[in-house]
């Protein structure tokens, strides 16, 4: 099934509700029937620059009202958007259009200025995300598109009612999405995904998070990423929601007062943001003795559990319902506090391969240390576990995607003859079904015992202490070493004092883990990990 049917039903329903806006940008809100006209106006420029349905089309910006109406619109014409995360370098993204085979391309003016306003390779039009203005293309090209705008102006292009609009539902199985996991260095990974796959992770959303009447989202993670993609966009629209972009760079401080106006009914957060507020908001105050002793006392514990909820849900805005972490493991500390006070948590699981998501629940459901359950429409397995249940996560379904663009030698590795996806990820299973991850395959430690060591469970704990913005566990010699970047406050410190808050941070750490996995050392960097776009550590660097 097509996610459109979802959205055919709010354009029907919710036509002169918003739909979309551009955070603190007074104006740039479209309704759902202002954004069915913006999508078919984009529809004429198509035809008008010769881009063809199943042509390919690039997106490369920061999160914004155009950059949803871009992806719409190209989706709607039948096209293939080609999602690219802005992070990526020039060289990277000139690669990308090019293994890609893209006919147009949509840019924000952060990525245009960072290319210094040229892709002198790519021949195809260039089109600004900020105004819809033509920034490259030939003589025919710009000829043409004056011609549209001309057109766009007086009604030509674009006016449609609630009646007639409809978003076409065929053709869910062919390819609808191409998103990188990648850049140049090797064969690009560019992710195929159909519509149906989008469908299947939009229903999971429907299923296990229904949105409140009149909800309001913020959209935070970016939406080249399939987490932001899904997560912020694609369900909460088919659920008739107020979308509201963070176009530029969020500051902490823009960012609590956008959650502070909007008041979205959900917050998507990578583990490492909650943890670090946790650390610097809750942990003193509840560490203490007399609170620690109270806290699970039958009448005082319930109202000090209370406060602390309803500060931390204020905070964000007052009406979370959905508080959903990702892409990493939680602190237990964290996990453990957000679940005793009964805070909406829900640690789910996914890759960009399953369009993301492959495990999730409802609030109510969640258990501690799992990241759900298979979402509807998936299986999951645990393949060839050992004996203590630890394998190979796997998983097929509706949402899996049909490969790798243009490379069917990666293809081939990750999917066995039924059709099973090879996630790379080891994890366990219990009766019910809840899966608990331990780390990746090619990231784990076999220590001289035979015991498997899973480098991520550390960090996580690790980077949960005081002075650690984030961190790296390597193996030298035998032996398990931390390699940590401190935090900003951590700049007014001496040296001497860095490396006794260190020096500290690795006793409490290995009070936290067990024996076989002992750091022996922390070795402090002066300058952040290196980072794929998708802020990912590049661990081959550092082994």
């Amino acid at each position: 099934m097509h996610y459109f049917k979802y959205l055919n039903e709010q354009f029907a329903s919710s036509w002169d509700k918003p739909a979309l806006s551009d955070y603190g940008q007074e104006g740039s809100t479209y309704t759902f029937g202002e954004l069915a006209q913006a999508m078919l106006r984009l529809h004429a420029l198509f035809r008008t620059l010769n881009v063809q349905p199943g042509d390919k089309i690039a997106i490369v910006g920061r999160n914004s009202m155009a950059w949803a109406v871009a992806y719409l619109a190209i989706a709607s014409y039948k096209g293939v958007v080609v999602s690219i995360l802005p992070d990526f370098t020039r060289e990277d993204i000139a690669k990308l259009l090019e293994h890609s085979q893209s006919k147009m391309l949509f840019v924000g003016p952060y990525v245009w200025n960072g290319l210094n306003g040229e892709l002198l390779a790519f021949k195809g039009p260039v089109v600004s995300l900020s105004d819809f203005t033509l920034l490259q293309g030939n003589d025919e090209m710009r000829a043409g598109f004056v011609d549209w705008k001309t057109k766009c102006a007086n009604g030509t292009y674009g006016v449609v009612t609630r009646e007639e609009f409809h978003l076409p539902e065929d053709g869910d199985k062919e390819l609808a999405l191409i998103n990188y996991t990648s850049g140049s260095t090797g064969n690009p990974k560019g992710v195929m995904l159909n519509a149906a796959s989008l469908c299947s992770n939009v229903e999971a959303g429907l299923t296990l998070l229904p949105a409140p009447k009149n909800a309001t989202v913020v959209s935070i993670l970016p939406l080249a990423h399939m987490f932001g993609q899904v997560a912020e966009f694609l369900y909460p629209l088919c659920t008739g929601c107020h979308i509201y972009f963070l176009a530029k760079t969020p500051t902490p401080a823009i960012l609590m007062k956008a959650l502070q106006e909007v008041k979205p009914y959900m917050l998507v957060m990578v583990p490492l943001v909650i943890e670090k507020i946790y650390q610097r908001n809750l942990s003193v105050r509840l560490s203490g003795k007399l609170i620690h002793a109270l806290w699970n006392a039958p009448l005082i514990g319930h109202f000090i559990r209370l406060k602390v909820k309803q500060k931390l849900n204020d905070s964000f805005g007052g009406r979370i319902r959905y508080f959903l972490l990702g892409g990493a493991a939680v602190h237990p500390d964290v996990e453990d506090c957000l679940m005793d006070i009964r805070f909406p948590l829900l640690v789910g699981y996914g890759m960009t391969e399953c369009g993301p998501l492959i495990g999730g629940c409802r609030v109510k459901e969640f258990r501690r240390r799992s990241c759900g359950r298979a979402v509807p429409n998936v299986e999951v397995r645990i393949n060839n576990p050992n004996a203590e249940g630890v394998g190979e996560v796997w998983v097929r379904g509706t949402n899996v995607m049909m490969g790798y663009y243009r490379n069917m030698e990666a293809t081939d590795e990750v999917f066995d003859a039924q059709g099973w996806l090879k996630t790379g990820d080891l994890g366990m299973m219990d009766k019910d079904g809840f899966i608990y991850l331990k780390g990746r395959k090619k990231t784990m430690f076999l220590n001289a015992n035979g015991q498997n060591i899973y480098p991520e469970e550390i960090e996580s704990k690790l980077n949960a202490l005081d002075g650690v913005e984030e961190s790296l566990i390597v193996e030298r010699k035998g032996k398990l070493v931390a390699l940590v970047f401190p935090e900003d406050k951590t700049k007014t410190w001496t040296k001497e004092a860095i490396l006794a808050a260190m020096q500290e941070n690795l006793h409490k750490l290995n009070k936290l883990i067990p024996n076989y996995s002992q750091v022996s050392d922390i070795e402090i960097k002066e300058d952040p990990f290196e980072k794929t776009p998708k802020k990912s550590i590049k661990r081959f660097l550092y082994n």
